[in-house]
């Protein structure tokens, strides 16, 4: 068993209202077992295609402590440990529950419709270079990455950070009643999930429904530069925040971008931060780090870190794997850089990320190449957003683009044939034309919606560094 003791299995019978077979003592919480830790007491959640009952003996075989149930799995031993509940979902959510109050952590809750997991990340190194800093893994956002994160929270963290993401309403409310968040910031507000919305202003208030679980005294962060502001401040008020905040470039931020130098890997800001005037650096290209930066800052000031450590920290910031992460590929013909947005995609993100290429440098006559796919979940309006793409990349200096997928298509159509690629209907029939245009020297961009399946054709890249060959 490896880590810090989380639970006991008194302390967690206590929590779930569960019956325990044999005494146990777990160092982890986890959903998957097929990645069970020795010491993780592995929760048997039910799927619609899957029952979490059905792998206890395949987790216990790999070294967990013991199995959150409902029922006892056949073909266990009589001392298998075990914590039995009613219901394991319920039970699960008790469990992050109780962890949510026995901590003593200042904690922050982030949504927005771009920029979670990114603004996430970089608050979490904020503040952990002021204390013991717990935060969500990867995104695990909804109804049960939520209760995880909280279940796996160390007693004794000074700091937290979650994220709570959704696409439809009313999923936002219970996970911030179940983190009860002293700062929660939004992002911004755009058009994302508008399949499952009747209007952007719909998901505004999806994503100000953070407010409901705001402790007492609370603060929220909101973006002032996004044309939903308003809208975002009355949610705010009407749910009884005490403190509304705000970030961006808008002269009445509390949080304001004065200057912002962008290089091809970094940002240098000049800001005013609730007063103080900071100079810093992010370890991260675009215009959506500098200014989410703000947001983090702010809120690092808020939950009472160290404002000089946390502009530090941001200096070492780079953007995670799937959202912006930069390989330098040595490839037998030639190196080449490769910017990993393989995770998700929408207009906003996309526009963002077609900055990014843009200020990206080129050596002697390497090309800038948009490698997309499909924006998903954009209801009605799919075809004329991706259409809309065609104007931002004429803007912007990007020699090729190369597209996968039904609505891609439209854009595909709509772009100058100097720079239109090939389109194929999805990334695996794309997947080889990519590896045979890349050449030495190029920066490659390849994003799309996580449905796309975009990531492989990072991996395929990735495999044609010749140190990454020759490990394999």
């Amino acid at each position: 068993m490896n880590g810090a003791l989380l639970w006991t299995s008194d302390v967690a019978a206590a929590a779930t209202s569960g019956t325990i077979t044999v005494p146990w003592e777990a160092t982890g919480v986890s959903i998957d077992s097929r990645r069970i830790a020795p010491g993780d007491l592995f929760v048997a959640l039910a799927g619609p295609n899957f029952d979490g009952h059905a792998f206890v003996a395949d987790a216990l075989a790999g070294g967990a402590a013991a199995a959150l149930v409902s029922r006892r799995p056949d073909g266990l031993a009589d001392d298998a440990p075990l914590l039995i509940v009613d219901d394991v979902m319920t039970g699960f959510e008790a469990l992050g529950e109780t962890a949510r109050a026995r901590s003593q952590a200042r904690i922050a809750a982030i949504t927005g419709s771009v920029g979670k997991t990114g603004t996430k990340e970089a608050l979490a190194r904020a503040l952990s270079a002021d204390g013991s800093t717990h935060a969500s893994v990867g995104n695990l956002n909804n109804q049960w990455g939520v209760p995880l994160s909280l279940s796996r929270m160390p007693e004794g963290s000074r700091f937290a950070v979650f994220e709570l993401g959704m696409n439809h309403a009313g999923e936002i409310g219970p996970l911030s009643r179940q983190v009860r968040p002293h700062v929660a910031i939004i992002t911004t507000v755009a058009p994302v999930h508008l399949e499952f919305f009747d209007s952007v202003e719909q998901i505004a208030d999806a994503k100000a429904e953070i407010f409901v679980g705001l402790e007492p005294g609370g603060a929220a962060i909101l973006n002032r530069d996004n044309e939903h502001y308003a809208r975002l401040r009355a949610s705010a008020e009407a749910a009884g925040v005490a403190r509304v905040l705000t970030f961006g470039e808008h002269e009445e931020a509390d949080a304001r971008l004065s200057k912002l130098v962008a290089h091809p890997a970094c940002n240098c800001i000049t800001a005013d931060i609730a007063g103080t005037p900071v100079v810093y650096k992010v370890g991260a290209p675009g215009r959506h780090w500098a200014l989410n930066s703000l947001a983090v800052l702010l809120a690092s000031e808020v939950l009472g870190a160290d404002l000089g450590k946390a502009m530090l920290a941001l200096a070492d910031m780079s953007a995670p794997a799937g959202r912006g992460s930069r390989h330098l590929v040595n490839a037998e013909f030639g190196s080449f850089v490769l910017i990993d947005e393989s995770y998700n995609a929408s207009p906003i993100a996309m526009r963002a990320a077609f900055d990014v290429l843009n200020a990206a440098e080129t050596r002697r006559r390497g090309r800038r190449i948009a490698v997309l796919g499909d924006m998903l979940e954009l209801g009605s309006t799919a075809e004329e957003l991706h259409r809309d793409l065609a104007g931002d990349i004429a803007h912007h200096d990007i020699d090729l683009v190369l597209t996968c997928g039904p609505m891609m298509a439209e854009l595909s159509a709509a772009l100058p044939p100097n720079c239109r690629g090939a389109h194929t209907p999805d990334a695996k029939a794309l997947l080889p034309l990519v590896v045979e245009a890349v050449q030495a020297d190029d920066v490659v961009l390849v994003k799309g919606s996580l449905g796309m399946a975009m990531a492989p054709i990072v991996t395929a890249l990735r495999e044609l560094d010749r140190a990454t060959a020759a490990s394999g």
